[in-house]
């Protein structure tokens, strides 16, 4: 059985990982009974940690949020994940997050213990983020402002920059962030256009005050992520196809990313691409590199088109191959 003060600890730390326990379910994790975790939880009331309790069979125990609450406890791999989410963080697209993310690695650091520190510095000493393409960077001020608006629900009035360079004024009922590897985007339903809309974060300027309130509509799908992969890598093109793949979702999920199309699996050796581009040259370029034998199921001007290549693609081969027997025999 643990001492007291480790079993203190191993309560409070059970408490912050989880909404809600059960007396009985404590007394499982603790190795203790239900008189003894009890009395824990007095303790800890005495120490200033607001512990909240239910009764009746639905009852149990919670701990509250507060001002005097004591920082959190961490376990050895919690601490590390929670330095590598911070070192992740300071690569990402939202601007003024590197510096709180740095200054918040380091408070950290300071109260590892020295096993855990030494994890830490060697994945900063032995790991680099990618460079390459990055997407606009976005305030962290708009990230929070659009956050609270889809959790208060109250509508946003902003200007967004479209494709062509125009700038329109938008209001709109706000319901979902999503985030790229690049790009956050905002889904919400378009009151002037009378329709659901997915808006770049970088492209929009918001011009407050906000409000009303809105009612919540039925969203148009039940994964906001899937939706906004559709709109942003099929929808958003003028030439839209559907391709039979002969392979696995998940081996061609390796090859193609969410912004680039929409995988659906078949069974478990095809898949179906919804995909988009900006001409059936590109549309059939882009399946073809893919590297997996493919079916054309829409639109039939893809088959067409990729027929057509390959018409020319085997001339060219031909020619080459006469060319090239010709010039060995000389």
């Amino acid at each position: 059985m643990m001492e007291t003060s480790a079993r203190l600890l191993r309560l409070l730390s059970l408490l912050q990982a989880h909404r809600e326990w059960s007396g009985a379910e404590l007394a499982e994790r603790l190795r203790v009974t239900s008189r003894t975790v009890r009395r824990d939880v007095e303790r800890l009331r005495t120490l200033g940690y607001p512990v909240h309790s239910t009764t009746g069979t639905a009852g149990g125990y919670r701990l509250g949020a507060g001002a005097e609450l004591p920082p959190l406890l961490l376990d050895d791999d919690e601490a590390v994940a929670v330095a590598v989410g911070l070192r992740t963080a300071a690569h990402n697209a939202v601007q003024g997050m590197e510096e709180s993310s740095v200054r918040a690695l380091a408070k950290l650091e300071q109260v590892l213990p020295d096993r855990l520190r030494r994890r830490v510095s060697a994945l900063a000493a032995f790991t680099d983020p990618l460079g390459g393409r990055r997407g606009p960077a976005v305030e962290v001020g708009t990230i929070t402002e659009l956050v609270n608006a889809c959790r208060d629900r109250r509508r946003l009035r902003f200007t967004y920059r479209g494709h062509d360079g125009s700038d329109s004024r938008r209001t709109v009922d706000p319901y979902r962030l999503v985030c790229s590897s690049h790009r956050w985007y905002l889904v919400g339903w378009d009151a002037g256009r009378a329709d659901w809309r997915t808006f770049r974060v970088d492209r929009l300027a918001l011009t407050p005050p906000h409000g009303p309130r809105f009612t919540p509509r039925e969203p148009p799908a039940e994964d906001w992520a899937a939706y906004v992969s559709e709109g942003i890598s099929t929808a958003a093109y003028p030439e839209r196809a559907t391709v039979l793949l002969h392979a696995p979702a998940d081996r061609v999920a390796e090859r193609i990313a969410p912004t680039a199309g929409v995988l659906e699996p078949v069974d478990g050796r095809t898949c179906l691409l919804r995909t988009g581009a900006l001409s059936l040259d590109e549309m059939a370029l882009h399946v073809l590199m893919l590297g997996f034998e493919f079916e054309v199921r829409e639109p039939a001007g893809l088959g067409e088109r990729i027929a057509e290549l390959a018409e020319r693609l085997g001339r060219a081969a031909r020619a080459w191959r006469t060319d090239g027997e010709g010039r060995g025999e000389g």
